[in-house]
């Protein structure tokens, strides 16, 4: 271990890690607060250790207290953000139901309430208080209602892929399930599919029928609050089932990005007035350092239709935070996009 150590540290771009061979140690959380990385989802993403970090003056990169409490909480979100629908941002109408209830109470007429109230015939469902895609599905009968409600009910960790009526991969259930569920209207989004079939042998064609002229678009948000600067938005290819999953999100190889979107879809105009109506949304919010905000576009208007607001984006090497970055002109290479949000955090909790 000591002759890696040697070896590892004479490179500039190890600066800063630590792989010593030493054992766990157990912290108190007030203790582990003055030592934390990097943290995601619950405590870490709902203002609750961000307001341990400012009480213990250690400085952190994204939003503070108020704008993480809001943005975890899905409702919360759209309620911040219902005044701006004249401006070009929209929200989903949405109805929580708590787990409970659902348990309890005949899944046909829970069914038939819910797309009678939603006014819909597909919903989507999600849970009320996390991000990505944890728990996400698209519902399109009763049948599938039932199958989601016995997951839950059984504290499955994943729903099997293709278990409901519309073709799906594998769906990461969140453990312990949430106590509160949100139901949606599905929004119903034209599939964009690379094909390899070209008549350069070489080359890939893109194909998109832009019948329903709505695209599913994930934007960085980088700046100081109440000047939050929108980068290049990204279309992702879907493998399958309508809705992304963790691993197309996140882990290599499993999902195409295309940053920005291609002028076949979206025109640079509408393009443009898309990331101002993001901007709008993450000033509203109130959000600083970065983010990432998931929604549908109209490619036509460039009309935002919000998902969701994510205050941690994970970073791995598929976060399109990166590739979002590298469209910026001049372009923002990693190192200067991780410098920026450290001189963020450092300026804001001096």
């Amino acid at each position: 271990m000591n002759d890696l150590m040697e070896g590892l540290t004479k490179h500039s771009w190890f600066t800063g890690f630590d792989i010593a061979d030493e054992p766990p140690m157990r912290f108190s959380l007030k203790q582990w607060i003055k030592q934390a990385k990097e943290c995601m989802e619950g405590i870490g993403e709902d203002g609750t250790l961000q307001a341990m970090l400012e009480a213990e003056g250690v400085s952190y990169t994204g939003p503070g207290v108020i704008s993480s409490k809001t943005c975890v909480d899905k409702v919360a979100t759209s309620l911040a953000l219902n005044h701006l629908a004249t401006l070009g941002v929209l929200t989903i109408n949405k109805d929580v139901r708590r787990k409970e209830d659902l348990l309890n109470m005949p899944i046909l007429d829970i069914w038939h309430d819910l797309t009678s109230k939603l006014q819909c015939e597909t919903l989507c469902v999600k849970p009320a208080r996390d991000g990505c895609s944890t728990g996400v599905a698209r519902l399109c009968c009763a049948k599938d209602l039932e199958v989601y409600v016995k997951a839950l009910e059984d504290f499955l960790l994943r729903i099997p892929s293709n278990s409901l009526s519309k073709a799906h991969g594998v769906i990461e259930m969140p453990n312990p399930p949430p106590n509160l569920l949100i139901f949606e209207p599905f929004i119903e989004t034209d599939e964009i599919i690379v094909s390899s079939k070209s008549t350069n042998e070489n080359g890939h064609h893109l194909m998109w029928k832009g019948c329903s002229r709505w695209v599913e678009v994930t934007v960085g948000v980088i700046g100081k609050r109440g000047s939050m600067h929108s980068l290049s938005p990204s279309v992702t290819v879907k493998e399958t089932g309508g809705i992304l999953s963790l691993e197309e999100k996140f882990q290599g190889g499993t999902g195409i990005n295309l940053t920005p979107p291609p002028l076949s879809i979206i025109s640079k105009e509408a393009l443009e007035r898309c990331k101002e109506h993001i901007e709008l949304i993450a000033n509203t919010l109130q959000l600083e350092g970065f983010s990432r905000i998931d929604a549908f576009v109209n490619v036509d208007s460039g009309e935002v239709l919000i998902i969701e607001v994510n205050t941690v984006p994970g970073m791995t090497p598929s976060t399109v935070l990166i590739h979002q970055a590298l469209t910026e002109q001049p372009p923002m290479y990693p190192r200067q996009f991780f410098r920026l949000l450290l001189d963020l955090a450092l300026e804001r909790s001096t």
